[in-house]
């Protein structure tokens, strides 16, 4: 049977929700453990940004349940987002590849690692190039689960869209199907592609139209500033259950990448409750998080937001539980 997962990109921001002994120098590295009391899943961001020590990975790894899992965001090198001064997508280093797989060893090793997202740029476009990089992306992580995300939407319009698809499940690349703004051309369509038979993503960047293309932001918080409603989010659930149904074994995992606020832990709890999960693992849920679903019940409820009229968590506050 398939197991659905859901959780939040990176688990260092997402204020306000940890306590506040957990601001204090000495406690910020021990987050990882808070989260993990209400998650079985995170994806590691700052692995985009930048090559970090094995040692960190080994560290998460022994400060989380046997039963969490980290899916890792490929180096931004890998997905050709470094471009050169005319501004073109430059192609990895040689090595760069070796040194990503050393550094993620220890999640391996201790068996949480679960799938590598490799998230390319507005700029990485359909053409045959591409499609012969995604088969040097398998070459050069052979076990690993790997899955694909676009931010161009050539790679699913028209005739490009058979090819897309041959190429990511002839290399066992799982698709990850978007929920983000419709603007333009590097945004893709909200679809969903099964093209590893054992592993599935969805990724919700939020909707927030106006700062999709912003520049100048001070923070990618900026760009991601969105808090869905349940109304939003109940199409997408019937759509995760189906690609579960459709898979053979392993696993779905759900990402909120929202991550202004507190706005990825909210929706990935209201996920967890709309798929008929214990919602937070069945801990109680902290009061910034209430307070966060309470002024969002206020607002669908007077009309001054999309949603499903007064939240059902006001109902279960005590997290104890989902209810359908």
């Amino acid at each position: 049977m398939t197991r659905i997962r859901v959780g939040t990109a990176s688990w260092t921001d997402h204020e306000p929700f940890y306590p506040p002994e957990y601001s204090r120098a000495d406690m910020r590295s021990r987050r990882i453990e808070y989260y993990a009391r209400f998650f079985s899943l995170v994806e590691v961001d700052s692995t985009f940004y930048s090559l970090q020590p094995a040692r960190n990975f080994a560290l998460w790894g022994e400060r989380t349940p046997t039963d969490f899992i980290f899916d890792v965001k490929a180096y931004s090198e890998l997905t050709w987002h470094h471009r050169d001064e005319r501004g073109k997508g430059q192609p990895p280093h040689s090595d760069t590849f070796a040194r990503f797989s050393e550094m993620i060893q220890p999640l391996r090793d201790a068996g949480k690692l679960g799938a590598i997202l490799f998230q390319f740029p507005p700029w990485f476009t359909f053409a045959d190039d591409g499609l012969e990089y995604l088969s040097l992306v398998r070459e050069s992580l052979p076990n690993d689960t790997i899955a694909v995300e676009f931010r161009h939407r050539s790679w699913l319009e028209g005739r490009n869209v058979s090819r897309t698809r041959e190429t990511l499940t002839s290399e066992r690349l799982a698709y990850c199907a978007v929920d983000e703004p419709q603007v333009g051309s590097g945004s893709v369509p909200p679809v969903a592609l099964i093209t590893d038979p054992g592993f599935s993503m969805v990724r919700f960047h939020g909707r927030n139209r106006a700062t999709w293309y912003g520049k100048g932001l001070t923070s990618s918080r900026q760009r991601y500033d969105y808090l869905y409603s349940l109304d939003e989010l109940k199409p997408w659930v019937e759509r995760i259950q189906r690609i579960a149904e459709r898979l053979t074994g392993s696993e779905v995992h759900v990402i909120a990448n929202n991550n202004a606020s507190n706005y990825g832990v909210v929706n990935a709890l209201d996920l967890q409750g709309l798929l008929g999960q214990p919602v937070g693992r069945g801990q109680p849920l902290p009061e910034p998080i209430l307070a966060t679903i309470r002024e969002r019940a206020g607002r669908d409820a007077s009309g001054q937001a999309p949603g499903a009229g007064v939240s059902w968590w006001l109902g279960n506050e005590s997290g104890a539980g989902a209810r359908r």
